[in-house]
């Protein structure tokens, strides 16, 4: 009777030699019955019992689905939870993050898929205090919520986002490392909020957009915000070799927000890109970009620290490269071709407000970023602390937020307000005496002093004629001195009408360039 094994087998007292097996799994099983509590003795084993459930359950999605049903019969996933909830060290969460991600990423079979997240344990799990202070398991926890984020779908979506308690722990935890000292976190944040953007589910779109939108996208402009000053910095120090590696490294950081921004509204998701357009505008392109191009006298003017011209320059220039969102780009383009003297009497909203996102419960921020955290059953506060752009942190501005957040008539209502503030009536486009902003860009093609300046005001006339987003007439009349509308038997059979203080600039710039004794050369695609 003790010769045959089939019955101690089925109680899973002793290692099957299939590791692909049922019978493997249930060995696995008795392992973690047996090993619940964490302790030295066994963390070798349970490390390694971890690695081969994810292994064999990968395995039984693809061969073998009892594996799966014995799986959730025993529910297992508890078991992870259990050890988690212990001071284990990060020895073992690693391996258990480790094992989620590997599951999670190899998962092919949607039914297994469903069986998993059925009983909410991803969620619990997802909220659970980890020590983000260890730089693996911040690396293997976000790697594991980007992986969630992969798997979502019109259907998968709702054992994520609960409608009805308005909870939705996998996008709140995961923005709270949007300003991550890691690269790579970072990254991983703005992966998982373009897969959550791109699920059409009216209720979860909602939630994001009444509560997470303009907190988020402020703090996200905020820290675009500080990088600009970073970058501006970096340009002063430019001598030294050091500083111009990391120069190079932070114009690469700045790109990818501004591809992770036009990414964002390219999704076509109005509501939230009313939101995101508001605080591109009112927090950092014309507050920052645009009325850095002042000079002189003109930067006294407004009180929001400014940065040289000549960022400001290249900074629009790759806007426009870049981001084509129409509402955005033709607001902006019209700002620097018919922006008055006002533009500099510009009052920016302040920023950022605190972080308020809904959640299921709490958990403590990475130190190493300076933020904090309170969370009950309905927010948390995030706020970043590093300095920047002066902000203020009261009920009123949150109260703010969440209205312009909601309200997408009053987001459209301040746009337009803008637009009739800071706009230069007058239809004549070569009048400059109250367009201060194309005054200045103007006045940045004079290479008197270097070439640095002309050859980014270039960079921008560039971006600006081939950006899609912006609207025929307004780059007619710009480039064209004011006539606007011309259809193609008139420029066929009259002479076209040119911008006659634009061309004499672009004249004496290529005169400059060609001449012999001359060290300017400025490659233009006019």
């Amino acid at each position: 009777m003790f010769r045959s094994r089939s019955w101690f087998g089925s109680g899973g007292l002793w290692k099957p030699k299939n590791p692909h097996s049922l019978e493997h799994l249930k060995y696995l099983y008795n392992v973690l019955s047996k090993n619940q509590t964490v302790s030295e003795n066994n963390r070798s084993l349970l490390v390694e019992t971890l690695r081969s459930i994810a292994e064999i359950l990968i395995w039984g999605d693809q061969n073998d689905s009892t594996v799966f049903d014995f799986f959730l019969e025993k529910n297992m996933l508890s078991f992870f939870l259990k050890i988690m909830k212990q001071k284990c060290g990060s020895y073992v969460c690693v391996q258990l993050l480790q094992t989620l991600n590997i599951l999670f990423e190899n998962i092919r079979n949607e039914t297994s898929l469903y069986y998993l997240l059925s009983n909410n344990h991803v969620n619990s799990i997802i909220v659970h205090k980890f020590d983000f202070s260890d730089e693996e398991v911040m690396a293997y926890y976000i790697s594991f919520l980007k992986t969630l984020s992969l798997k979502l779908n019109s259907h998968t979506i709702h054992f994520f986002y609960n409608e009805h308690t308005h909870d939705f722990p996998l996008y709140t935890e995961a923005i709270k490392f949007f300003n991550n000292s890691e690269s790579m976190v970072r990254i991983a944040v703005r992966t998982l909020t373009l897969n959550v953007y791109r699920i059409h589910d009216k209720s979860m779109l909602k939630f994001i957009r009444d509560k997470t939108a303009a907190p988020y996208f402020s703090n996200l402009v905020w820290f675009i915000g500080n990088h600009v000053y970073e970058l501006n910095g970096c340009i002063r120090d430019n001598a030294e070799h050091e500083v111009r590696i990391k120069l190079a490294d932070i114009v690469a950081e700045h790109l990818d927000h501004l591809h992770y921004l036009n990414d964002i509204l390219c999704l076509e998701i109005d509501d939230l890109n009313q939101v995101l357009t508001e605080h591109l505008l009112q927090r950092l392109f014309i507050p920052l970009y645009v009325t850095s191009l002042g000079k002189g006298a003109m930067d006294a003017r407004s009180k929001t620290p400014k940065v040289s011209s000549i960022l400001s320059l290249f900074l629009l220039s790759q806007v426009f490269l870049i981001m084509t969102h129409a509402p955005l780009v033709r607001l902006l383009a019209n700002i620097l071709i018919n922006g008055n003297e006002s533009i500099f009497q510009f009052k920016p909203e302040v920023t950022p407000p605190k972080l308020r996102l809904s959640s299921i419960s709490t958990m403590e921020m990475d130190n190493s970023e300076e933020s904090s955290s309170n969370l009950s059953n309905e927010n948390i506060t995030l706020e970043d602390t590093s300095g920047g752009i002066n902000h203020k942190n009261d009920v009123e501005s949150m109260q703010e937020d969440r209205i312009s957040c909601s309200s997408a008539e009053a987001t459209i209502d301040k746009l337009k307000a803008i637009e009739e503030l800071y706009f230069q009536t007058n239809p004549n486009v070569t009048d400059l005496t109250q367009r201060i902003i194309l005054s200045s860009i103007f006045e940045s093609m004079d290479t008197t002093e270097n070439d640095y300046a002309p050859l980014f005001t270039l960079c921008l006339l560039h971006a600006l004629y081939d950006n899609s987003g912006i609207d025929a007439e307004l780059l007619n009349t710009f480039f064209h001195g004011g006539i606007v509308n011309l259809d193609p038997e008139s420029e066929r059979t009259s002479r076209r009408a040119y911008n006659d203080q634009l061309v004499d600039r672009l004249i004496a710039i290529i005169c400059l360039g060609v001449k012999y004794e001359s060290k300017k050369f400025l490659k233009m695609n006019i």
